[in-house]
């Protein structure tokens, strides 16, 4: 029987009457002790490669606002992507954006197995538990996910314009309501499923929105606008108020399934 004493998620609670649930895949760039860091130097754990720069700091900022329930990863994406398909074949990365991953080198399907045991699967796990009870609590009324992530300005030479984005598959319940409300501040660089296309097969949003019939959206924020205590406010201030202005939305409420765009 494999066991740590790690815990691989963290929770804050919150009011699952409002049918919001926060989620942060790559919140942190820790790593449990008896992977010696993965033979990584401190200067590259730094890096966007070990986590999303920003956005732990952006769901604490916006769970204290908006008093709902969250839930982030305790440990680096460089361990094992809680926000890949257990098929993936980056969902354990051997080489990121330049830089080799000495203890991933050389990985094999049983330490892949035991990674995703002890970390993966208890993330994920833990979340689909506390949106059932989201939805117990409302009665059977569907819950609906945010998710936080954050993206580097250079990627590949090429400089990236946007500030914040929103990624989404097919499900346009949250997706659109918070483009509305983005586009109706023109001074914000906002886009949809750019740098990146938000239909990935068994990603998070795939397993907990797609699949079950929730409302979700993933936001996506540029890393040197939130790498400050300022900006970090000045963006928990812009989508608390945004968030607020349509959690009441009846589209949320049901479980209505849509085909994913993502490629089998």
């Amino acid at each position: 029987m494999v066991e740590t004493s790690f815990k691989p998620y963290k929770y804050i609670s919150g009011d699952r009457s409002k049918g919001l649930l926060l989620i942060c895949d790559h919140a942190v760039r820790a790593i449990p002790q008896e992977y010696k860091g993965l033979g990584v130097s401190p200067q590259q754990m730094q890096r966007h490669i070990a986590y999303d720069i920003g956005a732990e700091a952006v769901i604490l900022g916006l769970q204290k606002i908006l008093d709902v329930p969250a839930v982030m990863t305790t440990y680096s994406r460089l361990l094992i992507d809680p926000n890949r398909g257990f098929d993936d074949p980056t969902l354990v990365m051997r080489l990121s954006d330049g830089a080799l991953i000495p203890g991933n080198a050389y990985i094999d399907t049983q330490e892949i197995e035991k990674r995703r045991k002890l970390y993966y699967q208890p993330y994920h796990d833990f979340m689909e538990e506390e949106l059932l009870k989201i939805e117990r609590e409302r009665a059977g009324k569907a819950a609906a996910i945010f998710s936080i992530h954050s993206f580097t300005p250079i990627w590949r030479g090429i400089q990236r314009r946007w500030e914040a984005t929103i990624l989404w598959d097919s499900d346009p319940r949250m997706p659109k309501l918070i483009m509305e409300e983005l586009n109706s501040r023109p001074h914000i660089k906002s886009g949809e499923n750019v740098p990146y296309d938000g239909a990935l097969l068994n990603d998070c949003l795939y397993q907990h929105g797609t699949s079950k019939g929730r409302a979700h959206a993933l936001l996506e924020l540029r890393q040197d606008l939130i790498d400050n205590q300022r900006g970090v406010d000045n963006w928990v201030s812009i989508f608390a108020e945004i968030l607020e202005s349509i959690l009441d939305h009846p589209c949320f409420e049901n479980h209505e399934f849509y085909p994913s765009r993502a490629k089998v």
